[in-house]
Order: C-alpha cells, then sequence, then structure tokens
C-alpha cells in the first residue's frame, strides 16, 4: 500500500491518491463479509430524519444514531450480536495510512462502514462521539468518485471540495481533529467493483 502521487495537504488533513487501490478487492470482500453478518441499514438521527447512506460497523464498537442520539455500542442493536471483528487487512491499512499522516502509533477500535448509493450525501458534521481526541481520523473511499467537503472548525467555515477516487485515503487530526466535513450528493455511475455505489471506510479510536 503506497500512495502513486505524493501527499496532498488540506489545512490540517493529507489527501494519499491511491493509496488503497490496490486491495481495493480484498476490502471491498471484507466489506460484504461483514455486511452478511451486520447488515446495511439506514440509521435515523434523533430528530426523526432518516439518513441518506446505508451503514454498518465492525470492530470493538461501532456508531449508531437513532431516537435516542449518536453513540458507539459494543453491540448491533438490530441483532443484539457483537459487531464483527474487524479484519486484519483494516487495520494494517489504517495504521499505514495514518503514520503517512505523521500519526503513528494509531490503532483503531471502531471502523463505520457507509454505502452511498447514487444521490445519498453527508451533510457537514464533526466526528465528536468519540472518547480519544488524540487519535486520527482515517477515511478509505473504494468504488465510485466523490466530492468530499473540508471545513473548518466552525459549521460556517467555507469548505473546500476535494475529489476523491477509488482507492484515496484521508487522515486528519491534532488541531483539525474536529473540523466539519462531508460529502456532496453522490453522481450516479457503474464502477467495475462496486457497482453504483461508493463504499467509506471511516477508522476511529472509539473507546
Amino acid at each position: 500500500m503506497t500512495p502513486d502521487l505524493f501527499p496532498e495537504q488540506f489545512a490540517g488533513l493529507t489527501r494519499l491518491p491511491g493509496f488503497a487501490a490496490g486491495t481495493t478487492p480484498e476490502l471491498w470482500a471484507a466489506v460484504q463479509n461483514i455486511a452478511g453478518s451486520a447488515p446495511f441499514r439506514q440509521m435515523v438521527t434523533p430528530w426523526g430524519k432518516p439518513m441518506s447512506v446505508g451503514m454498518t460497523n465492525c470492530g470493538a464498537a461501532g456508531w449508531v444514531t437513532d431516537l435516542t442520539g449518536y453513540r458507539y455500542t459494543a453491540t448491533d442493536p438490530e441483532t443484539g450480536r457483537a459487531w464483527p471483528a474487524m479484519p486484519e487487512i483494516f487495520v494494517h491499512l489504517a495504521q499505514e495510512a495514518a503514520a503517512q499522516g505523521r500519526f503513528k502509533n494509531f490503532t483503531p477500535d471502531a471502523c463505520l462502514i457507509n454505502r452511498y448509493a447514487p444521490g445519498a450525501r453527508m451533510s457537514l458534521h464533526q466526528d465528536r462521539n468519540e472518547q480519544d481526541f488524540t487519535a486520527p481520523i482515517v477515511s478509505v473511499s473504494p468504488g465510485l468518485s466523490a466530492i468530499f467537503l473540508w471545513g473548518g472548525p466552525a459549521r460556517t467555515d467555507k469548505a473546500s471540495r476535494i475529489i476523491l477516487e477509488s482507492g484515496d485515503v484521508l487522515v486528519w487530526g491534532g488541531p483539525a481533529r474536529l473540523y466539519f466535513h462531508g460529502i456532496l450528493p453522490l453522481k450516479d455511475g457503474e464502477h467495475p467493483l462496486t457497482g453504483r455505489a461508493r463504499i467509506n471506510l471511516t477508522f476511529r479510536k472509539a473507546l
């Protein structure tokens, strides 16, 4: 797993173009296996609005949202079982990418897996339900290309638009750990691996 271009810097964020491109078939196979035990579902926000993305998790904890709020749980609320274990290929990828982004000794304990169909989006938000803000966020994007919004510490800060291709990886942390970010509505298309979908793996230190 080596980037095919030099890392790019965006105000606290490192983009690693093509860093995971060589392993996307294995990542996709692992995602399908995880979804076989913990299926994708459209979760509901605390305000009762269904999210446009399908979500599942793997690792020691999984991020969930419902009418009671945002939080991490040790078990899948839909099955009552522990979330699937995080595959070793996920752990190694996250650690190598974090090191490239100047965050050594990162060991994720949670991976939120989002599935974007055409039209799905993610509004500007912060990842702030984790207990450890000293650890970075590592985001991996197999499948259709997307436009990532990278803002600042306030929701009203102007956001940069960063095109993400399949296999690109983003790393952010430190002073930028709580910067707002999101995804514009996904454009329709067909990817040879994932079909009409973008998959996003977001690795965190949640506990």
